[in-house]
């Protein structure tokens, strides 16, 4: 394929096996690549999307990968997991020019989940909208798992397709991602350290946030914005901070937000309209709502008993 362009978009499988012309499609909606077949595809610098999921796994053999500022917990290869539309890089990976890349890649369209269950539970693997240097970093056990179940598809796909071909390679694709789902959460355990310092920091964030007027005149914060303080995607904040507090960061946001609201609501003679709008609501009436779902009170009823 032509690549004058400064991002390349692959919107169906077809168009993948243009790009990597080494192997032949099989399947119109999902393909398995063997990517020690494309070690120059690793060194050129191409941006791209695809209109269809992509699991990228690769080895690497000679130093350790970094995850943000941290090094990752196994050399032994990472996985990451993509959604359609994202921007994603062909060298993104911080190998180095002269190591041999070896690995696998699992493409499929979300057409091949139609009338399936897993085209309505594909949205709770929220690992597809985690960053790149937010990877699965796997042990050689892990590795070999996720092996086993892509040998597997890639096995149905060389067989001739029929009326149970859909059904087959998508459930190995759903064991896949719960393997993945389970082999995330032991990367949340073992960076427990690590991820003490960023919910120290989210805690640090959020009690500025709203104990500054300035910031507060602006609007509620995001959680877009609390992941960017803290250099993380959005998806990836909610479920390490799910995971360590059982509370996902629109929760925190929403307990920081009640938090301040009480003390306001005891410290001043403020109306709740005022309140609600120097909190960094729009309307009042959505501060008080979300006060009464929390608290089980109005902000009113919540003044009076907090004064009697």
């Amino acid at each position: 394929m032509a690549n004058n362009l400064s991002v390349i978009h692959l919107e169906r499988i077809a168009q993948l096996y243009q790009w990597l012309p080494k192997d032949s499609m099989q399947h119109p909606l999902v393909a398995v690549v063997d990517f020690s077949k494309y070690q120059e595809a690793f060194q050129q610098n191409i941006d791209f999307t695809l209109g269809f999921y992509a699991l990228l796994l690769k080895n690497h053999c000679v130093n350790k990968m970094k995850y943000g500022q941290q090094s990752c917990d196994f050399d032994n290869g990472s996985l990451v997991c993509i959604a359609p539309q994202q921007i994603i890089n062909s060298g993104e990976a911080n190998i180095s020019l002269a190591e041999e890349v070896s690995g696998w890649g699992l493409f499929f369209h979300p057409d091949l989940l139609k009338g399936t269950p897993l085209s309505r539970s594909i949205r709770e693997y929220t690992f597809f909208d985690y960053e790149i240097n937010e990877a699965l970093h796997l042990s050689e056990k892990e590795k070999s798992r996720l092996n086993d179940i892509v040998a597997l598809i890639e096995r149905e796909l060389s067989e001739n397709i029929d009326k149970h071909s859909q059904r087959l390679i998508v459930s190995n694709i759903e064991l896949l991602l719960n393997y993945c789902m389970r082999y995330y959460d032991r990367q949340f355990i073992t960076r427990r350290a690590t991820h003490s310092d960023t919910l120290a920091k989210v805690e640090e964030i959020l009690s500025t946030y709203f104990s500054d007027p300035q910031s507060t005149a602006q609007g509620l914060p995001s959680v877009k914005y609390l992941a960017d303080k803290v250099c993380l995607s959005p998806n990836y904040l909610s479920d390490l901070l799910k995971k360590e507090t059982g509370m996902n960061a629109q929760d925190h946001i929403h307990s920081h937000l009640i938090k301040e609201a009480q003390y306001l609501l005891t410290s001043t003679n403020k109306s709740v309209s005022e309140l609600a709008f120097e909190l960094g609501f729009d309307y009042p009436q959505y501060f008080s709502r979300l006060f009464k779902q929390k608290t089980g009170l109005t902000p009113n009823a919540y003044r009076a008993a907090q004064l009697n």
